[in-house]
């Protein structure tokens, strides 16, 4: 797992397995992890890293209900879990259907994992909103289109943009099961403002992005979901096999 510091409040955590990232926001005496790295190791260290930095955790936040953004509770099994009212209403939905999700990833590759998943204490969050950190505040911003539910989280005094399963560089826009192809433009149009105030922004998967590049994803994305061209620099086996579960919603 690779761990770079955008800010002296900001820590992203990239995991080995899909480029996902995993992001620690701390002000004050409190800190947030923001969805989580994949692999049993990287996720035993998350720990070490706050303790290095010398940041006291107090939740976890998940971007979506994907169950690839919900293993942080495996890392730290005491603490809440925070997301989206949308987002935990899909989980109460279905709350094992990330349980599931993670035990076939592990079977196919392999991986074996002290305890199994436990989602505990989901708290629901108002989306558009706002959440306290110490004595300052994140914005929460809805994000629909990829999956029906789940929301971006601004870091308004770092200009740091947690957008979840959007911007990325590695894979273009995935309409996944109750996604919408009208949602995840209108998502898009909803984040442009954010991008253009951004010093960086943070991916659900795929490295961090300054605001060009961001920006340039972005209209990328808009194209793409305008038109079904697929970006240029996005044309691999990975990116053909989404556009071809895409073309099935669409």
């Amino acid at each position: 797992m690779r761990v770079v510091a955008l800010h002296e409040d900001v820590l992203v955590c990239t995991s080995a397995v899909w480029q996902t990232t995993c992001t620690v926001v701390h002000h004050g005496d409190e800190a947030f992890v923001v969805d989580s790295p994949l692999l049993p190791d990287e996720l035993e260290a998350l720990g070490g890293v706050l303790e290095h930095v010398g940041w006291a955790l107090s939740g976890l936040l998940a971007t979506h209900a994907d169950w690839d953004h919900l293993l942080g509770r495996l890392a730290f099994p005491d603490a809440a879990l925070g997301c989206a009212e949308t987002t935990a209403a899909r989980l109460k939905g279905s709350m094992g259907e990330a349980v599931r999700e993670l035990r076939a990833f592990d079977d196919e590759h392999y991986v074996e994992r002290p305890a199994p998943l436990q989602l505990g204490d989901v708290q629901a969050l108002p989306v558009p909103g706002k959440l306290e950190l110490g004595d300052a505040e994140l914005e929460l911003h809805p994000t629909e289109g990829h999956v029906p539910e789940g929301m971006a989280v601004w870091v308004p005094w770092a200009r740091i943009l947690v957008c979840g399963d959007y911007l990325s560089s590695v894979e273009i826009p995935w309409l996944s099961e109750g996604g919408s192809r009208s949602a995840y433009r209108a998502t898009l149009e909803r984040l442009k403002p954010l991008v253009e105030q951004a010093e960086r922004v943070v991916p659900g998967h795929g490295a961090v992005l300054d605001p060009t590049r961001a920006a340039a994803i972005l209209r990328e994305d808009l194209h793409y979901l305008e038109t079904g061209e697929l970006p240029l620099a996005r044309r691999g086996p990975a990116q053909r096999k989404i556009d071809a579960e895409n073309r099935e919603r669409w």
